[in-house]
């Protein structure tokens, strides 16, 4: 998709050369005259990133800045400070107003490129991120969710790859307070760190010493465990080729040095974010899986995960050549818990029952809710008769102790299985369920709390 910019700036010669640059590498460009203009358009459309000249007539670009930073409506855009004031006083002040990063005229392609690539694919993860948010606030995930999009980027993990000790030390004393600096001279050791280490960015020296920085770069983005590390390069300023050779591997900054210490803070925040947006979009995705495929009231897998993991199961047992079986329980009498003693207690009987279910069985059998009081067991390794005694088993644990309520007396509860074994030549997955689901029937024709088997 591509990224919208907005450039403010009061000077149309510089409005139409941004636009032009930014254009040309399929930017989409939007432009105002004035901080109100630019305030006025951020609140009604959607910005992807504001490019924002400092000195204006009326309102400054601080003061827009800083309006921008407290609407909860545009917190999250990335502001870019584009200025000729290039002290670091005005740096700090530009930090205090919330800018994200700072660019100093006369703006050359490749800084302008990479700070707007990088802050704009910075932006489109906080707004993936704010729309699962809004999917799951019933769920209780959304505070978490907007806490980490407003995330300030400090106290992150840093790994310094550089082997001379006196710029090491130097960015180490730099983000002192801000950040967590590990030193690492040796790239080969940098690489093993990073990949066992629990890191929010790389910070790496494209001199290094008989070894190609780029190398490493392109090395941490192979690895499966850093191949979302962000990466900050530190470049000598005439090394604009190999910038953009590192662009290309997948670095996501780069400071050119002498270093400005204010700008060095203000980029590893940037990323620091960046990678927090990363890893808590991957853990919503995952949290969302989760929930797709787990009864909210047992914490036992469901039957979509039923459906989608059992053919597989049967595919390996085929495979191998080994046995499978599976039980079907259900509950007896379910129904009067409910009428009797209302759904409430009639919840609290399934989780005990589904606790008491999966304490029965092995980490590597399925246990599923199909759905209100019934339950499925499927047991890799395991033959008819095994599969009779583990069924024998969790009858006898359920019905062995009352389960205890908050609203009610002790209950008793026992229940009726069905147990199947898998037969290669002629089941597949809702022929074996089947199966058990006969023999469940059976149980409970024959007076409940019983295991019963499909081949009896």
């Amino acid at each position: 998709m591509t990224a919208r910019v907005l450039v403010v700036d009061d000077l149309p010669i510089n409005r139409k050369l941004l636009d032009q640059r930014l254009t040309a590498e399929y930017f989409e460009v939007i432009t105002a005259s004035t901080g109100q203009e630019a305030l006025d358009i951020c609140a009604r459309s959607q910005c992807d990133i504001v490019l924002l000249d400092v000195i204006m007539p009326g309102m400054d670009g601080f003061e827009v800045c800083r309006r921008l930073k407290v609407d909860p409506k545009t917190h999250h855009v990335p502001v870019v400070m584009v200025t000729s004031l290039d002290l670091p006083s005005d740096r700090v002040r530009g930090l205090e107003a919330g800018a994200d990063d700072f660019l100093t005229k006369p703006v050359a392609d490749v800084p302008l490129f990479a700070r707007v690539r990088s802050l704009a694919r910075l932006k489109m993860l906080g707004d993936e991120l704010r729309l699962r948010a809004q999917t799951t606030r019933e769920l209780g995930m959304s505070d978490m969710l907007m806490d980490v999009i407003k995330d300030d980027g400090l106290n992150g993990r840093i790994l310094v790859v550089d082997d001379r000790p006196s710029s090491s030390d130097r960015l180490a004393a730099a983000l002192s307070g801000q950040q967590r600096v590990e030193i690492e001279p040796d790239p080969h050791e940098a690489l093993f760190r990073a990949a066992e280490g629990d890191f929010d960015l790389a910070i790496v020296a494209l001199g290094l010493e008989g070894f190609d920085a780029l190398r490493l770069c392109a090395q941490l983005r192979s690895l499966e465990r850093t191949r979302t590390l962000p990466i900050l390069l530190l470049a000598d300023p005439d090394d604009n080729g190999r910038v953009l050779r590192g662009l290309e591997v997948g670095i996501n900054d780069y400071l050119a040095r002498p270093i400005d210490p204010n700008e060095l803070v203000a980029r590893v925040r940037t990323q620091v974010r960046r990678r927090r947006y990363t890893e808590r979009l991957r853990s919503n995705v995952q949290a969302s899986m989760e929930l797709a495929i787990t009864d909210g009231l047992t914490g036992l897998h469901n039957r979509r995960y039923l459906e989608m993991h059992l053919q597989s199961l049967l595919d390996q047992a085929t495979a191998r050549n080994r046995p499978l079986s599976a039980l079907m329980v259900d509950i007896d009498h379910f129904k009067a818990v409910n009428d009797t003693h209302g759904h409430d207690v009639g919840d609290e009987v399934l989780r005990e029952v589904a606790r008491r279910l999966k304490a029965s069985v092995r980490g590597i059998d399925l246990a599923c809710r199909l759905g209100g009081e019934e339950f499925v067991v499927v047991m890799p390794e395991t033959d008819a008769a095994v599969a009779r005694l583990v069924a024998e088993r969790i009858r006898s644990r359920l019905a062995s102790e009352p389960v205890a309520s908050r609203v009610a007396a002790p209950l008793a509860v026992t229940a009726s299985i069905g147990v199947a074994t898998f037969h290669p030549e002629a089941d597949d997955a809702a022929a074996l369920i089947k199966r058990a689901d006969v023999a469940l029937y059976r149980a409970k024709r024959e007076g409940r709390n019983r295991v019963v088997d499909d081949a009896a």
